[in-house]
């Protein structure tokens, strides 16, 4: 099954759709940090579990999570990603491929109604890989991020946090914003994201870098 949600175009929708093909095409940059984040993330998970992921680009990490949960709804707000991703997973239903199981893909948001559980329950767990950093409003999809999940759920994270660097970074980006060249980037450190998921009414329960320096794994739960 697959939904979909129109959502306004905004810069950075516009440059996450036209960025699609290339970074289908993008090997990924460190394949250890990577694998050790999927450890993690599975260690989490159990095979009844309804999950929700935000940010999941062209669905390469869904692909290899859904089959230790029941339903995996993947979602992202740039339609160009998510055409690549349900062309992927036609693939993958022909090949009658166990890794397509309970796994649908959306055009949408965090704050659509499109996206919450069907079954009027909430999600056991909500991912978001390297995706806080470039929303305008973290708070705010913090706080709906926990009134999608049933309770004790988990959100399940890695962010980029360049807070450090922001003197080299922040004039970069903005120059590169300014020709359609890079997207929203907020500059986050460590102590203030795990503050922020904290104060949006979490339970941190594990944390760690992969890779390092700068991307900041975090298992938190609903309190």
């Amino acid at each position: 099954m697959t939904i979909t949600w129109t959502n306004d175009m905004t810069p950075s929708t516009r440059f996450w759709s036209k960025a699609a093909k290339k970074y289908a095409a993008s090997p990924i940059k460190d394949q250890k940090a990577y694998e050790k984040t999927l450890e993690r993330t599975i260690e989490h998970l159990g095979p009844q579990d309804k999950v929700l992921e935000l940010g999941c680009g062209t669905g390469s990490t869904a692909f290899l999570l859904a089959g230790n949960v029941s339903s995996y709804l993947a979602t992202d707000f740039a339609d160009g990603m998510i055409e690549i991703a349900n062309e992927k997973l036609l693939a993958e239903q022909e090949r009658g491929s166990a890794s397509a199981d309970g796994l649908s893909f959306a055009v949408a948001d965090v704050f659509s109604e499109e996206i919450e559980a069907r079954d009027g329950k909430g999600y056991d767990a909500v991912l978001a890989y390297n995706f806080l950093h470039l929303v305008e409003n973290p708070e705010d999809t913090l706080k709906r991020v926990r009134d999608l999940l049933e309770p004790g759920g988990l959100y399940i994270s890695k962010t980029v946090c360049l807070k450090k660097k922001a003197w080299l970074f922040t004039p970069m980006i903005k120059v590169m914003q300014l020709f359609g060249k890079a997207p929203f980037v907020r500059m986050l450190s460590f102590q203030g994201l795990e503050e922020m998921i904290a104060s949006s009414g979490f339970e941190i329960i594990e944390t760690g870098t992969y890779p390092e320096p700068y991307s900041r794994f975090v298992v938190a739960r609903k309190i």
